[in-house]
């Protein structure tokens, strides 16, 4: 199997399981309707870990572009190879969003909360505000790179890692996704997101677009910040690349708190 087709068929395992669980708690007359985000998490968390087991002796499974290109930029990853392994996280994403909607294909039509099939597939936020909701991805991404590299680091793990990584995303999805739904990982929402869009869901809404770059954004600079800090603050390695966005970080910081009198509940 090529790092290309490891990549592809890890992300569609990780998306068949989280948006699996997702339509399993949302969509009506699932046995497992209403199910609570405790069991999302969870199920979140060890989709991630079953699909790095798969793969990750092939690819190493990135299955995000967030760490893919985090982990280029502090040199532990060759640029050359970015854009074939976020293609197929991408494609993946893409793919294991359709399978959802074959899964429970009867359950879209009893479902009437059109929110409801569009959270099966991406994330909205609870209260809409562009810069607080791209600071909530950017904090949850920032940690979940952090912790991969600082695991990444410690040997009496060995064999464990991509179970604790697991663990850390229903960590960060218990503590740090009741703002966004913590996306996290641009292909995880953009990939589901298309299908949605695509797919010939009965009585679904838009696709929510002019949400849809936050959780591509926020990842990416959180992910490569967290990156960047780990080799910074851990490693000891001083980089120009750091402090660049440390003040993009904090000026977003500045500017969500200027207008966070703006913030509208959504309806």
């Amino acid at each position: 199997m090529s790092t290309f087709t490891a990549e592809l068929v890890g992300t569609m395992i990780l998306i068949l399981f989280g948006g699996g669980v997702v339509a399993g708690v949302s969509l009506h007359k699932s046995k497992g309707f209403g199910g609570g985000w405790v069991v999302i998490t969870f199920a979140w968390g060890l989709g991630v870990a079953m699909a790095a087991y798969a793969v990750g002796g092939i690819s190493g499974a990135h299955l995000n572009p967030a760490l893919t290109i985090a982990l280029a930029t502090i040199g532990n990853f060759p640029w050359e190879d970015v854009p074939t392994y976020i293609a197929a996280q991408l494609i993946g994403a893409f793919l294991g969003g359709v399978l959802v909607y074959f899964m429970y294909l009867p359950h879209w039509k009893g479902t009437k909360d059109p929110e409801a099939k569009l959270a099966v597939f991406s994330t909205m936020p609870a209260i809409k505000h562009p810069l607080s909701n791209l600071i909530s991805e950017m904090i949850g991404t920032f940690i979940l790179v952090l912790g991969i590299l600082a695991l990444g680091t410690n040997t009496i793990t060995d064999g464990m890692n991509p179970f604790l990584v697991g663990m850390l995303i229903v960590v960060i999805g218990m503590a740090l996704g009741g703002p966004t739904g913590y996306a996290i990982n641009p292909a995880r929402d953009l990939g589901p997101r298309i299908a949605h869009f695509f797919l010939p869901i009965p009585g679904k809404r838009d696709s929510g677009w002019s949400y849809a770059w936050i959780p591509v954004v926020g990842p990416i600079i959180g992910g490569t910040f967290g990156a960047l800090f780990f080799q910074q603050i851990f490693e000891g390695n001083n980089s120009i690349t750091f402090w660049v966005f440390a003040i993009i970080v904090v000026i977003i910081f500045i500017s969500a708190q200027m207008t966070v009198k703006n913030i509208k509940s959504e309806e």
